[in-house]
């Protein structure tokens, strides 16, 4: 596919994530935004990047409305693993106060998957990077919380806030999959679909 005719892809976003939006409007996209309902749900027996798609899918399969032809719907999902486990938006102060700390001094992926749908064909891919924190202070955790308030962010922080300038030592891998949107190749696989 021309560029020109990949820039004229009109993009559905079904995200209320301020941060897809502005990616995909950088990317050079016309973007619309749609709200969907439904229940971030984990399923039984599947791993990281499988969870991860799986709710990609989930939220892209709840959008019902007929999609155009020249259109794509995209949905995401992001999650952070530590340890094995999936630590997904926090609830309140408590379990953000929690993960920062469960994240501090150490080593973690982010895991931010992709379903794109068009009225001829449908695609679900993922993207992995790991991040290293140093060890943050209680005084740190703190005032980032009350500061920023990251109860909308998978792991309670977002790469390109304050948290991220001062205590990411290190990553490895695409920095816009861990800020929830893997820009790269969101960018190449739309240039092999059918719309």
């Amino acid at each position: 596919m021309h560029l020109s005719d990949l820039l004229s892809v009109k993009i559905i976003l079904a995200s209320q994530s301020p941060r897809r939006l502005q990616l995909l409007k950088q990317m050079g996209f016309e973007v619309v935004t749609t709200k969907i309902e439904v229940e971030e749900k984990a399923k039984e027996g599947l791993q990281d990047f499988e969870l991860a798609e799986h709710l990609a899918k989930t939220k892209n399969h709840a959008y019902a409305l007929p999609i155009e032809s020249g259109s794509v719907l995209v949905t995401a999902d992001t999650l952070v693993f530590v340890n094995g486990q999936a630590l997904g938006k926090p609830r309140n102060k408590e379990q953000a106060m929690h993960y920062l700390e469960m994240l501090s001094g150490r080593e973690h992926r982010v895991i931010t998957a992709c379903t794109l749908r068009s009225c001829h064909q449908e695609t679900t891919f993922h993207s992995v990077a790991k991040v290293y924190f140093r060890t943050l202070t209680l005084e740190e955790m703190n005032y980032y919380i009350d500061c920023f308030q990251p109860f909308d962010k998978a792991g309670s922080y977002g790469i390109q806030e304050w948290i991220g300038l001062i205590g990411i030592e290190k990553i490895e891998g695409d920095y816009y999959t861990i800020m929830g949107l893997p820009c790269n190749k969101l960018f190449s696989t739309l240039g092999q679909m059918k719309i």
